[in-house]
């Protein structure tokens, strides 16, 4: 669906509606690409949806006297309030000829309104599946490495997958780490072992699970452990972004959900919680901030941006740690 989108000419008004993050945010850069390539200087507008003023939509899309176009993206749209749900319901109805809206929504009761009537106005749909079965699973992680032109072994696949864990976002990494790093038209089970060899899901979240506990020394030293024994740097920045991905899943959850109702809400494992649960004590809001910035600026520099990698994640390492509140 994702590729469908991929079009000269993009609509003038999408909705994108689903949870699963890295998916969702690959079809608003699908639209946002499309409409890019229609107009190079198109200005984009990237909104959350509970920062939108009134008016505000209008005034974004009201026509240019120079005729130039503008992408408005406004993302947790479920946060609109009714005023502005309003709004963007009868802009849908008769879309600017020089606007591309993309509106995202996780889907679920809040906001349905929203959701309804941009639908009624003939808005372009992309759902976005939550994926929760090993096998759907395995099939991203075969479209990852077909992306590129290449293929995965069914073993391989399988490795990748019992080495790096659920999280779609890890996978992408260790998929693109994998394209990245090796030249066979199929990636083979031996290839996975070189880089994981099978601990990959054993160092990198040792490494992390130390960070957000605050026990510094001890994640410097399973970081200097993992980087000597071959880890990939990019497949440990990717844990230390997981471990705070969950922090801040779970602890922005709502306070009303319990159990099993909580784990699917969450897409985690009840175990997975409990631990996050427990790793949450010493975190405030603006310490987690800082920290998954930090991340991402390490995230940036192994990629290419930074001289030493080895350096920029002993760095995010400690900053991890000193951003725990209190510290």
């Amino acid at each position: 669906m994702l590729l469908g989108m991929a079009r000269t000419d993009p609509a003038p008004v999408t909705l994108v509606v689903g949870d699963e993050e890295l998916l969702a945010e690959r079809a608003v850069s699908a639209v946002v690409a499309a409409a890019r390539a229609v107009d190079a200087d198109a200005d984009v507008h990237d909104l959350v949806g509970s920062k939108v003023g009134a008016g505000e939509l209008t005034q974004l899309t009201s026509p240019s006297l120079f005729g130039d176009r503008s992408i408005v993206v406004i993302r947790s749209a479920q946060d609109l309030g009714k005023e502005i749900i309003a709004e963007v319901v009868a802009y849908a109805k008769q879309p600017s000829d020089d606007t591309v809206l993309v509106l995202v929504h996780p889907g679920g009761v809040k906001g349905k309104a929203l959701v309804d009537g941009v639908k009624k106005a003939g808005a372009q749909v992309v759902t976005i599946s939550k994926i929760t079965k090993p096998g759907e699973r395995l099939d991203f992680i075969k479209g990852e490495i077909k992306r590129a032109g290449r293929g995965i072994a069914a073993d391989a696949a399988q490795a990748l997958l019992d080495a790096v864990g659920n999280d779609l976002r890890e996978l992408a990494a260790a998929c693109s780490q994998l394209r990245y790093d090796t030249e066979d038209k199929t990636i083979t089970m031996a290839a996975v072992a070189r880089y994981h060899k099978g601990r990959a899901e054993v160092t990198g979240f040792n490494v992390a699970d130390s960070a957000v506990e605050g026990r510094l020394a001890e994640a410097l030293e399973q970081l200097r452990w993992a980087l000597g024994t071959g880890v990939a740097p990019v497949l440990l920045v990717s844990a230390l972004a997981g471990g705070l991905r969950s922090l801040a899943k779970v602890g922005g959850a709502p306070r009303n959900l319990r159990g099993g109702q909580l784990a699917s809400h969450l897409g985690m494992p009840p175990w997975k919680i409990d631990r996050v649960k427990r790793q949450l004590n010493g975190w405030g809001p603006e310490g987690l901030s800082r920290a998954i910035q930090a991340v991402a600026a390490a995230d940036e520099q192994v990629k290419g941006g930074g001289a030493d990698p080895a350096y920029a994640l002993e760095h995010t390492v400690q900053r991890i740690v000193a951003n725990r509140t209190g510290r």
